[in-house]
């Protein structure tokens, strides 16, 4: 059985074999020299696909752990070295059996065989705490955060916010009843109107920010050299110039968590002392509460150069933050969008002629705002409006008369028989 990396080796190789690929160009492709692919064409035509298995397939490690030495590392798991750690069993199997053996193979072993691991709970990883940038705006934390922020007062809602690395500074946040798409646009907006455009974000792995297909690409896409299309929020990132940093652990990002436990216990006391009841007013509460909290915890970078770059006008932002969709025009320069059908229309109100199923994409802004962008270029949208249909009744002399709906039994659509 082939592997997957040899898989796309042949699948090349048996392309430049039929001559639908030049030596030269399967070579590129594989990262190898002329002369290798060469030999393995020939290898193939003599030998078949078996020719680019691994000749060590199927073979046994010249290192792995002989069947004695396994049935001795079970009878004394279970003997005189019960109740001890496999890196204890380790030192105690080579000062006495002579049996040079990790810690993590011993685990595996056991585990395999059914025995019970008396230590099994891994101890707290050491870790050593990541400096601060040194610059203002070089990294922004980002996540979310669902609590009862509003207490038996109001709803369970999520927390969306930012905070800058380098000055512990909360550069944005946002209220949601869940968290959610919209919630980081908004937080990424406040950022911008407020700061500017950050050089880097830092968040988790949540599909709102990576695509969960990145490892589903077929073999001939990551020939073809395809990527995963982005997100809509890894959209706007790449639109505003954001490099994008994915954390794979929530301790990565312990400033944004160490952030949402000072903020479960005083935000949700200063929400209760203001009396906030709604997601709304706990909205309106947070500008005037991230001022006080900035200026109690906030420190001063290293560095004081500001690395927040200037941002586009405020047009161009709302666009850049916006959720994108794409739909087809019809042969009447019209589209569909949620059960309504709407009209391109220029500066001039002139309505915008489309060649049938041109590819248009919409823009629905963050205050819900729909433009059309085509061929590079920004549209209003005009609601076309149709004649309502009749409802299945004609009126005669004051009485209404039922036209039915579905085809009579003498209809031929009624007299067709499938094949037997």
């Amino acid at each position: 059985l082939l592997s997957i990396a040899e898989a796309k080796r042949l699948a090349l190789i048996e392309s430049a074999i039929r001559r639908e690929r030049t030596v030269s160009q399967v070579a590129d492709l594989l990262g190898l020299s002329e002369r290798q692919v060469k030999r393995m064409k020939k290898g193939v035509r003599e030998h078949g696909p078996e020719y680019l298995i691994h000749g060590n397939r199927g073979r046994t490690p010249s290192n792995a752990i002989s069947k004695a030495a396994k049935e001795t590392i079970l009878a004394m798991a279970t003997g005189d070295f019960r109740e001890t750690s496999c890196e204890h069993m380790s030192e105690l199997l080579m000062e006495h059996k002579n049996i040079t053996v990790s810690g993590k193979s011993i685990t595996r072993i056991l585990r395999g065989a059914g025995v019970r691991l008396r230590y099994t709970k891994k101890q707290a990883r050491r870790r050593r705490s990541r400096e601060r940038m040194p610059r203002r705006g070089m990294l922004i934390q980002c996540d979310a955060s669902p609590c009862s922020w509003l207490e038996e007062r109001g709803p369970k809602m999520a927390l969306h916010g930012a905070i800058d690395d380098a000055t512990g500074q909360v550069v944005a946040l946002c209220f949601r009843p869940n968290e959610d798409l919209h919630g980081y646009l908004v937080m990424l907006k406040q950022v911008i109107k407020n700061h500017g455009v950050p050089r880097a974000l830092y968040s988790d792995r949540h599909t709102i920010f990576f695509s969960p297909k990145k490892d589903k690409l077929s073999i001939e896409d990551e020939l073809a050299g395809k990527l995963v299309p982005l997100t809509q929020f890894g959209a706007a990132l790449s639109l505003l110039g954001i490099t994008h940093i994915a954390a794979r652990t929530p301790q990565a990002k312990g400033r944004i968590e160490r952030l949402w436990e000072t903020l479960q216990s005083r935000l949700v006391v200063e929400l209760r002392i203001a009396g906030v009841n709604n997601m709304d007013e706990a909205n309106a509460f947070l500008p005037g509460f991230i001022a006080r909290f900035n200026e109690r915890f906030a420190v001063k970078p290293k560095e004081p150069q500001d690395e927040f770059r200037s941002p586009p006008d405020a047009e161009t932002v709302d666009e850049y933050l916006s959720y994108r969709e794409k739909r087809s025009a019809s042969g009447g320069s019209t589209i569909s969008y949620y059960g309504y059908t709407y009209q391109l229309v220029d500066q001039r109100g002139r309505v915008l002629s489309l060649r049938p199923k041109a590819s248009i994409e919409l823009l629905t802004k963050l205050d819900s705002t729909i433009k059309a962008v085509y061929q590079g270029q920004t549209y209003d949208l005009r609601v076309l409006s149709k004649p309502e249909k009749q409802m299945g009744s004609l009126q005669k002399n004051g009485n209404h008369i039922s036209i039915p709906n579905k085809p009579g039994p003498a209809h031929p659509w009624r007299q067709f028989k499938p094949r037997q």
